[in-house]
């Protein structure tokens, strides 16, 4: 899995980028990158499922696959693309931040599981007290450490330190003698839980539905061209109903998307049981409209404020409104630029499309 991560300089570098061509009306374009819940979007479009969706409503829409995941969010953000893959967390940090009005238009999941505190030995969260932690700093893994620390009265300040650890370094530093704790997400947690003395404390499934893995839209965007929902929504979950599916072509297509992320079938579907999929649109609209959301976001805003990195010269944890379906809203109502919608998934679950 690439990078979900919202480093302060992410937002920075967006803003600073030039100003982008826009593509041709009717035109849209769409980046995603390499993470379990987001592996449909590329078959989505080999397979030409887009296509289809896309000439029905009259539009094109090209998926594009990034390497880097931080920066196909900033070029979201600088305008480049007109949708992205991303976080709940760096949603609301980078583009949201930065004063993109972005919706979120398709729930497609939350980590089940995919994200871990992992420890050698064995021991408690308590026992962290004066030990470093080894992670990737201001991303969902630093997140995790937060809650995880919560959940035993500790907090960051009572560890020896945090290691800033690239992921692509975190299985080498797991071997040395100094790292006594990680935390990464699959599929790193499944290699290093794979070691005898590894133990895994707390991963997302003790904290259900705060990673929330989803594909943003620019709003302005979005209402302007309504058919550019339907065709993604549309095609999203054509797709979710075809890989859901104990078919030939359901096993056909999660083959296809475990061979196109590096693993196999087996690996892939191992990461999917560690994942909650909506793959139903009734499912993603009742998460998307629960409680549960409502009392997931300020939470992340606070975390976020607390790292310096919920927008540039952000004044408080309320800085950036969220808004809900029913039309409540968390943080500022003057500076609402986050939505979760159901509008299109709803269409999707009463077969309009």
């Amino acid at each position: 899995m690439t990078l979900r991560l919202a480093p302060a300089a992410a937002l920075a570098a967006a803003l600073a980028a030039a100003p982008l061509t826009a593509a041709a009306e009717g035109s849209f374009r769409i980046g995603w990158s390499i993470y379990a819940g987001w592996m449909p979007w590329g078959y989505i479009e080999d397979s030409g499922i887009m296509d289809r969706w896309a000439e029905k409503y009259g539009v094109d829409v090209e998926i594009v696959q990034f390497n880097d995941y931080v920066e196909s969010i900033n070029q979201y953000t600088a305008g480049a693309f007109d949708g992205v893959t991303v976080t709940n967390m760096d949603a609301l940090s980078i583009p949201a931040g930065g004063g993109v009005d972005t919706t979120a238009l398709i729930i497609g999941d939350y980590s089940n599981g995919n994200d871990a505190l992992i420890v050698k030995g064995g021991g408690t969260i308590a026992d962290l007290a004066g030990k470093p932690v080894n992670l990737v700093e201001l991303s969902v893994s630093h997140y995790l450490l937060a809650r995880a620390l919560d959940s035993a009265g500790l907090a960051e300040s009572d560890l020896a330190a945090v290691v800033n650890t690239s992921d692509a370094d975190m299985i080498a530093a797991w071997a040395t003698a100094d790292v006594e704790a990680v935390v990464t997400w699959n599929p790193l947690v499944a290699a290093i839980d794979a070691e005898p003395d590894s133990t895994i404390l707390f991963d997302s499934a003790d904290i259900p539905g705060e990673i929330i893995d989803m594909l943003a839209v620019n709003t302005e965007t979005l209402a302007a061209n309504p058919a550019l929902g339907k065709a993604l929504v549309g095609a999203w979950y054509e797709t979710m109903a075809l890989m859901s599916s104990d078919s030939e072509e359901g096993r056909a297509a999660r083959t296809a998307m475990a061979e196109a992320s590096g693993t196999d079938l087996a690996g892939y579907d191992a990461q999917l049981a560690a994942t909650r999929m909506f793959w139903t649109p009734a499912d993603a609209v009742a998460f998307a409209a629960s409680d549960e959301v409502k009392a997931t976001m300020p939470a992340v805003a606070a975390f976020l404020y607390d790292k310096g990195i919920l927008g540039v010269g952000a004044p408080s944890a309320d800085f950036v409104g969220v808004a809900y379906p029913d039309g409540s809203v968390t943080g500022d109502p003057a500076n609402v630029k986050l939505r979760f919608s159901t509008e299109f998934m709803q269409m999707a679950a009463d077969g309009a499309l």
